[in-house]
């Protein structure tokens, strides 16, 4: 598959859809299960909400260094596919050392490390991952592109939250034990989701490496220093303005992602005890797989909104369907309403993820700095790690300040989405209707 040519190739959308199902996989298992293990350990909403956040801190700088340094790298193997192996396969490995440390018995600090170490591997290539779209997909198809790669990003966490689900009934039925994560523990149905995501990992990095070809790089007349391209983005109104409002948006879906199980235990049991969040624990992940369902029917038409009906809107829209659940989220008291009020907000982010993917891109093509796509895309995931860190750690001091009601997280994730929507709808060179034939 080789990728002379920069338009829609299925081929090669197809491929990074794959590795984008593979790194989803990965995430899912981390919060699907990551959150209820750590329940094991300790109650405290600030200390688990903490440990997890430790994904912000790795992806605010990671991404951003290796992003920029991927930019400027000439090897005959490319400038993004080194990255991609070598995070692989360091990703694969730290999963199956997560399920070791929990089986062995570790304490908290060595469980928390092996998540850390994790997280790190994971974001090895982020950036490179990213930067892959614009190299390859010119502006015009990147809409099209980012809705088929969303689809399957999504379809990854469906895959892994499904699986989950499964194999913690399997367990509930198999020990009679009620609580989910606790059953699946007792039986040897604990380690296929990490055998299983280790070996997506590890397999989607190595075809990529080995199947992929990429483009030629682009050569670079004046090469920006690193702290010359931190500048420049905070003088590009466009670019802050973007980066702020993602930040904005990311931080609401990590409040739900982060503590959902906190959430569904304070609204349908009273509290958020360790036996009431394992006892959530299996209804989380289908809810999960049933969020991720409906952001997949949002992805595809989010991805046709954005190149033939306008960037504005298209973000606006999804924005606004993502925001709306939330607030009714200050109400819901029953299982149906929230099962309800995830199914509506899932479809809102799907629109949004696939409509905001190709921004950056189609930014860079507009100033001319095509060649930095590793670099404004490893900021660009550094403001989806930023808020990870802030709502792990400042969403677990809210929910204690609030007498550990978890429900007060959804009417702040509202507000936090409207208020990115403004910066996005006066972005000066975000064009109102977007183009068909490619050109800008």
């Amino acid at each position: 598959m080789k990728s002379e040519g920069r338009g829609f190739q299925w081929g090669v959308v197809l491929s990074l859809a794959l590795l984008g199902f593979s790194r989803s996989v990965g995430w899912a298992l981390n919060k699907g299960l990551s959150f209820p293990l750590l329940s094991s350990y300790t109650e405290s909403a600030f200390v688990k909400g903490t440990i997890l956040a430790i994904e912000g801190l790795i992806g605010l700088f990671i991404p951003v260094l290796l992003g920029y340094y991927s930019d400027t790298l000439r090897s005959r193997h490319g400038r993004r596919r080194p990255f991609i192996m070598v995070g692989g396969l360091m990703a694969g490995v730290a999963v199956l050392m997560i399920y070791t440390g929990y089986a062995m018995g570790v304490p908290l600090w060595g469980f928390a490390l092996t998540l850390g170490f994790f997280y790190l591997s994971m974001h090895v290539y982020t950036a490179q991952y990213r930067a892959l779209m614009p190299d390859t997909v010119e502006s015009g198809h990147r809409g099209k592109a980012s809705g088929v790669i969303t689809l399957l990003e999504w379809a990854g966490n469906l895959f892994l939250f499904g699986l989950a689900g499964y194999l913690m009934a399997l367990a509930v039925a198999e020990t009679g034990e009620s609580e989910g994560i606790k059953a699946l523990a007792q039986t040897p149905y604990l380690k296929i989701p990490f055998i299983v995501t280790a070996a997506f990992l590890i397999g989607a990095a190595l075809f990529v490496y080995f199947i992929i070809r990429e483009p030629e790089a682009p050569e670079i007349e004046e090469n920006e220093s690193l702290w010359g391209y931190l500048k420049s983005i905070v003088e590009n109104r466009d670019f802050l303005k973007f980066y702020a409002a993602q930040t904005l948006w990311w931080m609401s879906f990590e409040f739900i992602a982060i503590f959902l199980y906190g959430i569904l235990a304070y609204i349908l049991h009273g509290s958020a005890s360790e036996e009431n969040i394992k006892a959530v624990t299996s209804l989380g992940l289908y809810l999960m797989a049933l969020f991720n369902v409906t952001v997949l029917l949002g992805a595809l038409p989010g991805g046709i909104i954005y190149d033939r009906l306008g960037r504005r809107l298209s973000i606006i829209v999804g924005g606004v369907i993502f925001a709306l659940p939330q607030i009714w989220g200050w109400f819901i008291h029953t299982e149906a309403e929230i099962t309800i009020a995830l199914g509506i907000a899932g479809i809102g982010w799907g629109i949004l993820m696939a409509a905001s993917y190709p921004v950056i891109g189609d930014l860079l093509t507009r100033f001319e700095r095509e060649a930095f796509t590793g670099r404004y895309y490893g900021f660009f995931e550094a403001t989806r790690s930023l808020p990870v860190l802030l709502a792990g750690t400042i969403g677990g001091a809210i929910v204690q300040l609030a007498g550990e009601n978890y429900r007060v997280l959804f009417p702040i994730g509202a507000l936090l989405v409207l208020l990115a929507m403004p910066m996005v709808w006066f972005m000066k060179n975000l064009e109102v209707e977007g183009t068909r034939g490619g050109t800008e």
